[in-house]
């Protein structure tokens, strides 16, 4: 499938050029353009594709795909507003491996990342200030996590009173 889209889509096989070791795969279903990037390569493919156009960060989440390894997703979408075209990286990594923040390509990329460390655990290098955002401070689980107890963490609300 990545040899469709390196001989059907440019700045595809452009990216293949500059970045050889970046791209482990690529697909493309109902569409929609997928490409799975080498976690060391994650910043300079995303500084590559906003230089060709790919100016909006939609999002930035992940998937927890316990028990299998590498264990998480972090997945990013992009959009070329002036072609209206989208674009959807991946990339696969282990429990405790970070990588390397994209805040100094996309500004906005500041509390997508912050979300997907409060919720994941996943961290991010570089990062200009990455501390939780939706969960209190000194809350010490990520909840998204597949291991995560599905009646809550480490707050027991069935012990405390209630008026």
């Amino acid at each position: 499938m990545l040899q469709e889209l390196l001989e059907s889509v440019p700045v595809i096989s452009e990216l293949a050029a500059r970045e050889p070791q970046a791209l482990l795969e690529g697909k493309r279903d109902r569409g929609e353009i997928t490409l799975v990037i080498a976690p060391s390569r994650i910043a300079p493919v995303c500084r590559f594709l906003k230089e060709r156009g790919f100016v909006r960060l939609s999002s930035i989440t992940a998937v927890d795909w316990y028990p299998a390894e590498p264990r998480f997703e972090v997945v990013y979408h992009l959009h070329d507003i002036e072609h209206n075209q989208r674009l959807r990286l991946k990339c696969r990594v282990h429990e405790g491996e970070s990588l390397e923040s994209v805040t100094s390509v996309w500004r906005g990329a500041n509390w997508y990342e912050r979300e997907v460390w409060d919720l994941f655990g996943i961290r991010f290098e570089n990062h200009p200030n990455l501390r939780r955002i939706l969960l209190p401070e000194d809350w010490t689980d990520h909840p998204l996590r597949k291991d995560f107890p599905v009646h809550g963490g480490r707050y027991d609300y069935a012990d405390q009173e209630h008026p």
